[in-house]
């Protein structure tokens, strides 16, 4: 009941713009269309777990449009059940609650860790400034005056406490991208290097200097800048293992979506699995296309069309043996399999050439609505200054000239459920502010775009899971596959090594290119 209710309230908004009503002629279709079955392709059991906040152009009905209907199904037909395709069972709330705990403890973890980091990262300050502060309170009195040389060293430490602190704000106090299943193994190293340098210091100089309160107090400064000397070859280190050793490539990953075979290619250096892991995200949002699940039903519709259908009469009595029976189904499925490619054939030539009609329809409507922009805005430089648009209005003024067109057309690329009429005049707004052409305006539409271009409630995935033979802290190593997983689809990383190249020299001298002319008796020279 719902999905067709959206269905019908979002055809409802697009008729607002696009000025025509036909609802005598849908309700004389009504009374000779019975509502239909559900769909042999759809899934039992789907669960939706973030519902986008945003009306989609045409409903959600890709799943359910068949190439065989008729062109203007979507205006003349409302198909009212009282079954939704939305539907929760037991084992999806049991995951769904196992998700929502396993998030509460990777927020835990995320934060204890930032804790921890800023505890220690605090005492790492505070520590050589008590060095030198201690001895002051203490035991002023017993102290040696400090010359010129000791001043001079107060101001080493400032500046190179300085350089610490931009330094450490520049490598480490970044937004976490991601939550990791397990430890970025170096940065941990890293803090228990920090702790135990640290650690080691306080205990040297409590030994060696608040036990015995030593008088020297140019050499208690010298001890403070020895630390930050120590600190800043520390931070030097992190720059390395953390930074500059993944920059080298050194292995080459294949990444392939599960459900459609799309495929690329990237080139990664020294990574562990888990942090491979998420920069094939980040590039899979960059550079592959929006996973379009409706343009999977054609096929697994066919599928079902060819395995239904048949049936077998038993003329001889019941008697029979049904092995006959059996013999003559299997005949005849498999004639009906012989015959499945010249069906595929036609059925994607068909749709191809409804594609080309409908895209050449939607250009020639797109290059008409701007030509009348671009007068209205010759014609409105005369009019007084009340009387302009601005990019909203106009968009709203010319968008009713191609709805119809645009509608056809994602309707029968099966991509309506991606873009949203408000997505739509927010484009188009933005495409006559800063003076595009139809034909900029038309790419978002014409080629499916990365996943990064649409909404992000519409393709957004919280929730990735890492399935690996090896330890997700482990580096890569050549043939290591890992899986990452998601509520529709998964992406199967496939690492290979990049060969060990050998390069020779051959050195050509220039004066060697010298060339003699041949002449025959029966050329023109």
């Amino acid at each position: 009941m719902s999905t067709a209710m959206d269905t019908e309230s979002t055809y409802s908004g697009y008729s607002h713009y696009s000025g025509h009503s036909k609802k005598a002629h849908r309700q004389g279709r009504d009374r000779h269309k019975s509502p239909r079955s559900k769909d042999g392709s759809r899934s039992e059991k789907s669960v939706t777990i973030q519902t986008p906040p945003a009306e989609p152009l045409l409903g959600n009905d890709a799943s359910r449009a068949e190439e065989g209907q008729d062109d203007n199904w979507g205006e003349t037909t409302t198909a009212i059940t009282g079954t939704s395709e939305h539907s929760i069972s037991q084992e999806d709330i049991a995951r769904i609650s196992k998700d929502l705990e396993d998030s509460v403890g990777l927020d835990c973890k995320r934060y204890l860790g930032l804790t921890v980091a800023a505890v220690l990262g605090l005492l790492v300050f505070l520590t050589p400034i008590a060095f030198i502060l201690l001895p002051q309170i203490l035991w002023r009195d017993d102290l040696e005056p400090c010359g010129t040389v000791c001043e001079g060293l107060f101001i080493s430490v400032a500046f190179k406490l300085l350089i610490l602190l931009i330094g450490t704000w520049a490598l480490f106090f970044r937004q976490p991208k991601a939550d990791m299943p397990r430890v970025f193994v170096f940065r941990a190293l890293l803090l228990v290097l920090i702790f135990l340098f640290v650690f080691s210091y306080w205990l040297f100089y409590g030994v060696r200097i608040l036990d015995s309160k030593d008088t020297n107090y140019q050499g208690i400064v010298q001890y403070a800048v020895s630390l930050v000397d120590a600190l800043l070859f520390i931070h030097y280190l992190a720059i390395v293992l953390l930074e500059l050793r993944q920059l080298q490539p050194m292995f080459t990953v294949k990444v392939v979506r599960s459900t459609d075979g799309e495929s690329r290619y990237y080139s990664l250096g020294h990574l562990s699995i888990q942090r491979a892991a998420l920069v094939v995200l980040e590039n899979y949002y960059k550079d592959f296309t929006v996973y379009n699940p409706a343009l999977l039903t054609a096929s697994k519709s066919r599928a079902a069309k060819h395995m239904a259908g048949l049936k077998v009469y038993n003329v001889d009595g019941p008697g029979n043996n049904a092995s006959g029976q059996s013999r003559a189904m299997i005949a005849a499925a498999a004639r009906r399999r012989d015959s499945s490619h010249n069906e595929l054939y036609y059925e994607e030539a068909d749709h191809e050439r409804r594609v080309k009609k409908r895209r050449a329809r939607l250009v020639v409507a797109v290059e008409e609505a701007f030509t009348h922009i671009k007068r209205l805005q010759a014609e409105e430089q005369q009019k007084a200054p009340g009387e302009m648009m601005d990019p909203r209005e106009a968009a709203q003024a010319i968008f009713p000239s191609m709805a119809r067109a645009l509608q056809k057309y994602l309707r029968t690329t099966r991509q309506q459920q991606y873009h949203s009429m408000e997505s739509i005049l927010q484009h188009l707004s933005f495409c006559i502010t800063n003076n595009m052409t139809p034909k900029a305006f038309l790419e978002r539409y014409l080629n499916p775009g990365p996943t990064l271009q649409y909404d992000r409630d519409r393709w957004f995935s919280k929730q990735w899971t890492l399935v690996s033979e090896e330890a997700v802290t482990s580096g890569l190593q050549d043939g290591i596959v890992f899986v990452l997983k998601c509520l529709d689809f998964s992406l199967v990383v496939n690492v290979k090594k990049i060969p060990f190249i050998k390069l020779s020299e051959e050195f050509i001298d220039p004066k060697s290119h010298k060339f003699v002319l041949r002449l025959q008796s029966e050329t023109s020279v």
